[in-house]
């Protein structure tokens, strides 16, 4: 089994798209006012907008988006007007972390994992 995509809310799908694309991602299905999908810039995964009337309460769910150069993405998206909400630091599960949120407020990490992404230490063997 492999992940194919990942969908979140937005209330703009439009503007939505505007944001998505200045992460980088590129926009293959354009299908307005109700849905869009990008593919990844590297790997062969795909992710997803699909329009809603009223965006779900809570913390909702959480989107990491790999770069391997977690620190040069981040200047080069400030610079472009993101805004972030969390500088990119070294956590304790050995990741490398960028926060921040999108139009709608779904949650994004941009991280670096490295080897540990799929081999921290603590790996069940």
């Amino acid at each position: 089994m492999n992940l194919n995509q990942i969908t979140v809310p937005s209330i703009n799908v439009e503007n939505a798209i505007a944001f998505y694309q200045k992460l980088g991602l590129r926009l293959i299905v354009r299908s307005l006012p109700n849905y869009a999908r990008f593919e990844c810039p590297d790997g062969n995964s795909t992710f997803s907008i699909h329009l809603v009337d009223k965006l779900p309460q809570g913390i909702g769910v959480y989107v990491y988006f790999e770069c391997d150069n977690l620190d040069e993405k981040v200047e080069l998206l400030k610079n472009k007007g993101v805004k972030f909400d969390q500088e990119p630091i070294d956590e304790k599960w050995l990741w490398r972390e960028a926060r921040l949120k999108d139009l709608d407020g779904n949650q994004l990490i941009l991280f670096y994992g490295g080897s540990n992404r799929l081999n921290p230490p603590w790996r069940i063997k």
